[in-house]
């Protein structure tokens, strides 16, 4: 068995405020270990369930943050940006049994967690077929357009329950909750051993039940915190701007939808 995970920081244990997230900061150093700790406690999980083989994709900056010296021997741990529109979920293909996502968290324009957000904070919000789109969304089409199954989840309750709804089938473990600008913590233990029996119920089912459709159609509409960039943007081949913070891009390939979104929102 093949398993491909995607990780992030914000959805991990105890992260509450932008700047826990952020290299240059003193605070962030702590968190990162954290990434690290869940990153190792969902992958042991998988492989006392049989996944021979592990690759982990560090999604989260510049993709530097888990070290690499504590994976275990049988992961293979991706680092940096390879410039591949596929970003968080580079190294994906039809090999893969399945994928899973660690450290997740609510899209932008979603209020139920203080630092939501898809991909970078210049967007407002996101929509993808008219359903506000979360970095778990656009990354799981990526998956399913490779016949890979989505089977777990961590991060936020919010993205646990949208999560939820897109993927009936899946798997989550809660790693905290909020409420306005707060945010409500589970102790690191607790999540870690979430994501242990999570991991471990996912890969007691059917794999293939947990693979989604993909649209026959992508309708992709960013609608930008400043007008004078969604102008700029609006010249991307393809897009079209639909109001003066909204620009639009329909079609039916995947790849031209993460290649607008690598371009036009980073």
């Amino acid at each position: 068995m093949k398993i491909f995970f995607s990780a992030d920081i914000e959805g991990c244990a105890g992260v509450a405020l932008g700047p826990e997230c952020h290299k240059n900061e003193p605070v962030y150093k702590a968190f990162a270990r954290q990434m690290t700790r869940e990153v190792i406690a969902a992958c042991e999980a998988a492989h006392e369930m049989g996944a021979e083989e592990i690759v982990v994709k560090d999604g989260h900056g510049d993709a530097g943050n888990i070290d690499p010296h504590e994976m275990p021997s049988y992961v293979t741990l991706i680092r940096g940006k390879s410039g591949h529109p596929y970003n968080m979920m580079w190294g994906i293909d039809e090999s893969f049994d399945g994928v899973m996502y660690i450290g997740y968290h609510s899209p932008a324009g979603n209020p139920n967690f203080n630092i939501s957000h898809t991909s970078t904070g210049n967007s407002l919000y996101i929509r993808l077929n008219g359903k506000y789109m979360s970095e778990f969304m656009l990354n799981s089409y990526t998956a399913a357009n490779h016949q890979v199954p989505i089977l777990f989840i961590a991060g936020d309750e919010e993205i646990c329950r949208l999560a939820g709804e897109m993927v009936p089938g899946i798997e989550t473990a809660v790693t905290k909750r909020g409420v306005g600008g707060a945010t409500i913590c589970v102790p690191r233990e607790t999540v870690e051993e979430r994501i242990r029996a999570g991991v471990k119920r996912a890969l007691q089912k059917d794999l293939k039940q947990n693979l989604i459709p993909v649209p026959d159609q992508y309708t992709y509409e960013v609608t930008f915190k400043d007008w004078n960039r969604a102008y700029r943007m609006s010249f991307y081949p393809g897009m079209t701007q639909i109001d003066t913070f909204t620009d639009r891009l329909v079609t039916n390939q995947w790849m031209d939808i993460v290649a607008a979104h690598c371009f036009v929102v980073y």
